[in-house]
């Protein structure tokens, strides 16, 4: 099916777009085009999204946005939870539940790579797109990266790639998967919205649950629960390592394919070994299409994703780290471990409802100076206070009511030589709208010292 055939199997039929953010508004724009018959909601009630009524589009905006709804097929926006009591009203009384992501799988023209994990999704996504476009491929790349695809599906060409970072949330309706698929790791993660880890896990398990024999999915093999995926693989399964051989692993000093060096450490600009378990995915997925003098020419000039580890500037000796993705413990650890030098940790945010005591370890072994500022600014104390190595001022701690002052805080502390890092092992929503607004903002009070 293609879009125009999809967009046509809607007419005369009551359409349903919750959420009217960016993710939904090319798709609120593709329905209006093709003329159908479209209500909106959101629980914002602004006049950009009034503007909507002027083009034909019904509102319904504001605190009670999802009372008394009825349609013939609902798009949910990806953070909605698909049990969400309206929705199943909704689904009860025979609508059809979608999603724009869901459409796209349907239409899309083109081969279809896409990653999902805890952490990593996006350096690794991007990793494959740059690689394929090193290669020479037209390459499409959204889904949870922040670009929305559907309305772009009749510019692709079959020899094409669309390549595209999931969320559990994305994934927990998908009712197909792309020919090559990827998890980079899972830890618990989003547990403020999923009801347990084995309903986040099974999310995850989507991106492989439909694939067939003549499909690739890629395994991290030191990860616990990617590991027990592969009984359920139905396709050809590739892993890579830290810890062991596997089809591409790292023996502390390159990665390897075999006995063979593919890629010496030396070569990767991006910094922090955590990268090179993305670098291995990345390569894992698009082996059968890139040459090794590509891999490298990428791995020699890729410096990185914005928010991930970002150097912002370095002032009086002082380097300072925008790592604002790392809304979870794991990421956080994984930046911690990417430098060879205790650093100053700026750290703390909302409240996922999700363990730390993982992170009390990290911290001891590779924090020299520990600011909190946040909802979880007592979890990561008490982890940090719990751990076996903790000894009272190793780190010091200090706590802030806001952003601003912790970061002023750190650099009058930091002496030349040090490395201050934003990487709050937490979400944003306590202050900030998402990580790439609290990253900016970190950016900008570092700029302005």
């Amino acid at each position: 099916m293609n879009l125009k055939e999809y967009l046509d199997s809607l007419v005369g039929k009551r359409i349903l777009v919750i959420g009217m953010g960016v993710s939904n508004r090319p798709l609120l724009d593709l329905l209006l085009a093709r003329g159908l018959d479209i209500t909106a909601c959101d629980k914002a009630d602004t006049p950009e999204l009034r503007e909507y009524e002027k083009v034909g589009v019904k509102l319904q905006l504001g605190e009670h946005y999802l009372d008394n709804l009825s349609a013939d097929v609902v798009f949910r926006t990806p953070g909605m939870h698909p049990d969400q009591p309206a929705l199943q009203a909704l689904r009860e009384s025979g609508a059809i539940i979608t999603s724009e992501m869901e459409a796209f799988f349907e239409v899309c023209p083109c081969r279809i790579i896409a990653v999902t994990g805890s952490d990593g999704k996006t350096t690794t996504t991007t990793l494959i797109s740059e690689l394929l476009k090193q290669a020479g491929y037209r390459v499409h790349v959204g889904g949870n990266i922040g670009t929305p695809l559907l309305d772009q599906a009749d510019e692709m060409r079959p020899e094409d790639f669309a390549v595209l970072e999931l969320s559990s949330f994305q994934l927990m309706t998908m009712r197909r998967s792309p020919e090559i698929a990827v998890v980079t790791n899972l830890a618990p993660n989003h547990l403020d919205i999923h009801k347990d880890m084995q309903e986040y896990v099974d999310a995850k398990k989507n991106i492989f649950r439909y694939q067939n024999r003549e499909n690739v999915l890629v395994l991290n093999r030191d990860n616990e629960i990617t590991r027990s995926f592969e009984p359920e693989a139905k396709g050809k399964v590739r892993w890579f390592s830290r810890r062991e051989r596997a089809d591409l692993w790292d023996d502390g000093s390159a990665i390897r394919r075999g006995e063979e060096v593919l890629l010496p450490h030396t070569d990767i600009l991006l910094p922090g070994v955590h990268n090179y378990e993305n670098y291995m995915a990345a390569i894992l997925a698009v082996s059968d299409f890139v040459s090794d003098e590509q891999i490298r020419a990428v791995a020699a000039s890729f410096g990185g994703v914005e928010h991930r580890i970002e150097l912002v500037r370095e002032r009086n000796g002082v380097r300072y780290y925008n790592d604002s993705i790392a809304s979870s413990p794991s990421r956080t650890i994984a930046g911690l471990r990417s430098f060879d030098q205790k650093v100053i940790l700026i750290a703390g945010g909302y409240d996922k409802h999700i363990p730390y005591d993982v992170l009390g370890p990290e911290i001891t072994a590779h924090v020299k100076r520990l600011i909190l500022c946040g909802a979880t600014a007592q979890k990561i104390r008490e982890a940090t206070t719990a751990a076996p190595d903790y000894a009272p001022g190793q780190p010091e701690i200090e706590e802030y009511s806001a952003l601003d002052a912790a970061v002023r805080a750190a650099a009058s502390a930091a002496q030349p030589g040090d490395v201050v890092i934003l990487s709050p092992a937490s979400a944003s929503f306590d202050q900030f709208k998402n990580f790439m607004v609290r990253g900016a903002a970190f950016k900008a009070i570092v700029n302005s010292l």
